[in-house]
């Protein structure tokens, strides 16, 4: 049985699986809008900011949004193309085979499933923390978990809530899920335009000088120990004998290091791809969901990130909502309330896109014989994967209201890069291997744009922390025991005659 066996095209075109296809462009674009406008322009942007990038931080999403562009410009191409297989979990079946496939797909898992709990955390504080501006307290035993070490609780009530009740939602049909997703995103955006609106009057030109801060190196000059803190990259250049020359931040490796970061801003514009079965025209719609909901949110981020940074000198930006914050501090507490209200909306959608995107991976994966049949299990009245949708939100539950992730949240970003990566060697691939195959899409500049992708998207990995590295090896180690043990024997692949 090889591990690189791929599976035909026309076999995912031409299958119905029973979900429903009733979302356009438009929604696509909204549920990319949706997952990725989230935490990261209400808290990631002061907080890099404050701690490796200064107002060069602008630099840092423009980074980070380059290394998307070239990964949404592959999605896009494989999208036109394939169509039906959605995500990257199917173009790598297609293109690279059944093992790169499952990899990929378990990169993807990783992606969600981290992510889901710790946004529904940081819903749970911006909740609260609402409440009790408006005089309204919840005990301290519902808002932390039995092993959260800071404050043990009961339980955090309301992150629990919030994920059962997007899975009752998703469960319900994705156009209902598509719809409460546009109101949601209206309210952010909404929110993110007031801060505009009014930041532009209180800019302060002396705020973005330096631009660029000299680079700051904490915890000696040399000679620095390993850590589990540490850059990759520093890692292995202080195993190779260059030094490692400890924690750096602000210069131009704060950019880069701050790129690394703040990637976790853009993450789940790729969930777009998940949800190809469940489009009405996925080869033309795809495409415009994906680069659509990039370019717009890619914008967002730039303005708001020179704003903060303008209004307010950047070193006063490391607290949990620095937007906010900003607004506080020029005397503008209407405008801080509002953006925490926008602020909760975009958490939701952000829990509501990776719930969905799981969901659908996980279907896709079951689908294909790789995983147990349940969790391809399809309601036949909503057209919806409960299976996955159940099997899934018994673990994010558990993890939301019960057993903080901490630091494996970090995994989020790695497992993103990695699927990232794969799907431009795919683009590739496929320009090899398929060479007759209609895409009304085409990335262009090709194949530069998908080696700059696995190039820009390699680095930022490099970026990351060697506990995420640690982290991911043992997440994928799993991933291959599985494989190896029950998904290689049972694939579809492995029965179909040929």
């Amino acid at each position: 049985m090889s591990l690189l066996r791929t599976k035909p095209l026309e076999s995912d075109r031409s299958k119905d699986r029973g979900l429903k296809r009733v979302l356009g462009a438009w929604d696509l674009t909204l549920l990319g809008v949706g997952a990725v406008i989230g935490a990261g322009i209400f808290v990631l942007t002061g907080i890099t900011a404050a701690t490796q990038a200064g107002p060069a931080v602008v630099l840092s999403f423009v980074v980070a949004g380059f290394a998307c562009g070239c990964a949404a410009l592959s999605y896009a191409e494989l999208a036109s193309a394939v169509g039906g297989c959605g995500s990257a979990y199917g173009y790598g079946y297609a293109s690279l085979g059944e093992l790169p496939a499952w990899i990929i797909g378990w990169m993807l898992v990783c992606e969600y499933m981290v992510s889901i709990p710790a946004v529904a955390t940081g819903w749970s504080g911006y909740v609260v923390n609402s409440l009790q501006a408006l005089s309204v307290h919840v005990p301290e035993q519902l808002i932390h978990g039995p092993f959260d070490k800071t404050a043990p609780g009961l339980i955090n009530l309301p992150a629990f809530l919030v994920v059962l009740v997007i899975g009752i939602l998703l469960a319900s049909g994705a156009k209902l899920s598509a719809q409460f997703n546009a109101i949601m995103v209206a309210v952010k955006v909404s929110a993110i335009t007031l801060f505009i609106a009014v930041a532009v009057f209180h800019l302060n030109p002396a705020n973005w000088s330096p631009f660029i801060p000299p680079l700051e190196r904490v915890g000696g000059s040399g000679g620095a120990a390993f850590s589990w803190d540490m850059r990759l990259l520093d890692a292995l250049k202080l195993g190779l004998g260059f030094g490692g020359g400890g924690e750096t931040h602000f210069g131009l490796v704060g950019i880069m290091t701050g790129a690394a970061t703040i990637f976790f801003a853009y993450l789940g514009f790729d969930a777009v791809s998940t949800a190809a079965e469940e489009t009405r025209n996925p080869q033309r719609d795809l495409p415009i969901g994906i680069l659509g909901s990039l370019f717009a949110c890619t914008a967002l981020y730039i303005v708001v990130s020179a704003l903060l940074t303008g209004i307010v000198n950047y070193r006063e930006l490391n607290v949990p909502s620095p937007v906010a914050h900003a607004m506080l501090a020029i005397g503008q507490p209407w405008v801080a309330g509002t953006i925490s209200v926008g602020a909760i909306a975009g958490l939701t959608t952000v829990i509501l896109v990776m719930y969905f995107g799981l969901t659908r991976v996980i279907f896709a994966i079951a689908h294909d014989g790789l995983l147990p049949g349940f969790f391809a299990y399809v309601h036949p009245k909503t057209g919806t994967p409960v299976g996955s949708i159940a099997a899934t939100g018994v673990l994010m539950l558990a993890f939301s209201g019960f057993v903080p992730l901490g630091r494996l949240a970090e995994l989020a970003n790695i497992g993103t890069l990695g699927a990232f990566v794969v799907v431009c060697a795919g683009v590739l691939v496929m320009r090899r291997t398929h060479p007759e195959l209609h895409r009304p899409f085409r990335t262009p500049a090709a194949p530069l744009i998908p080696v700059l992708g696995v190039l820009s998207c390699g680095y930022l990995m490099l970026n990351l922390a060697a506990f995420t590295w640690a982290a991911f090896a043992g997440w994928m180690a799993i991933g291959l025991v599985i494989f190896f043990a029950y998904s290689r024997s049972h694939s579809v692949l492995a029965s179909t005659p040929g």
